[in-house]
């Protein structure tokens, strides 16, 4: 007998969302090993906030790849946790510029990246929000 995936897990924007994540897990990783690897000692805030960013999409890409299969729970945790990333480091970077003396993939709020960065988190609470089943204490 052959069990069916959950609809969630074939949802347009499910493979949106791991596919941009896959993308930036790829574009933050190559960016902070480059930056590490080559010169770090021109930027060691903001290369290693690079380096942060890329773990963090990596967990944020396997939360989102275990949401679809009914695990939300740590999918929220980390999609708040990297809006709070983007904040945190959007604000600093621009209150403090000279801890940024070259960008890291969340400074200015991810503007490098075309503000996907900021975007991709909110995102994902929406696609987690709209895809959650009513509790026995909500309305259908």
């Amino acid at each position: 007998m052959t069990e069916t995936a959950p609809a969630k897990t074939r949802s347009g924007p499910h493979l949106v969302l791991l596919t941009v994540y896959a993308i930036f897990v790829l574009a933050a990783g190559a960016r902070s090993l480059v930056q590490v690897l080559t010169r770090f000692d021109e930027a060691p805030i903001a290369y290693s906030l690079s380096v942060v960013a890329a773990a963090t999409y990596v967990a944020g890409w396997f939360a989102i790849r275990r949401a679809a299969a009914g695990s939300a729970g740590f999918a929220k945790i980390m999609l708040w946790v990297e809006l709070a990333g983007v904040f945190v480091v959007g604000v600093l970077s621009l209150v403090v510029p000279s801890w940024f003396p070259d960008a890291s993939v969340w400074s200015k709020f991810g503007s490098g990246y075309g503000f996907v960065p900021a975007l991709l988190p909110i995102l994902g609470l929406l696609w987690l929000w709209k895809g959650r089943t009513p509790g026995p204490t909500e309305g259908a």
